[in-house]
């Protein structure tokens, strides 16, 4: 049974290292960089693919009710204005899922980023017109986690 402890931890600690992770419907990295830093970094990445940010949100008051002290804890919110509009109009049911989103928070001297799985929108929405902007949303969620994470 010990060796089966150690195997898992191996396994969820290469996942960790070699990319994002996936797990029900969630990709997450983690990052050996400070939070402020990694924040800046994530924010960066973001608009290096042509994405705006079009909220940062806190959300430290509801942490405090649950008795979980941070002041570093943020959801950046971002898209891109024509394409949101464009897949809107077709499909408005994906108005709730939109703008995409990273949630970034501070672990000791790390952060963590997680974001939904843009694919996981497929199957609400299985329009095949839908699928290579789901499929370039996956790629570009994934590079900007990646470069948060690979940056020195």
């Amino acid at each position: 049974m010990k060796k089966l402890s150690q195997w898992l931890r191996f396994v969820v600690l290469m996942l960790l290292v070699s990319g994002p992770a996936g797990a029900d419907g969630l990709l997450m990295v983690r990052s050996d960089k400070l939070f402020p830093e990694a924040m800046a970094l994530l924010q960066s990445a973001i608009s290096s693919r042509g994405y705006k940010i079009t909220r940062l949100q806190q959300v430290n008051e509801n942490l405090e009710r649950r008795d979980y002290k941070s002041d570093m804890y943020r959801v950046v919110y971002f898209g891109k204005y024509e394409e949101v509009k464009q897949v809107t109009a077709k499909q408005p049911e994906l108005i709730p899922f939109l703008p995409l989103n990273i949630t970034i928070f501070a672990e000791r001297d790390q952060a963590i980023l997680v974001s939904s799985h843009p694919r996981m929108l497929e199957s609400y929405f299985p329009d095949p017109a839908l699928r290579p902007v789901f499929e370039r949303w996956e790629r570009d969620v994934v590079a900007i986690m990646d470069e948060v994470r690979q940056a020195n």
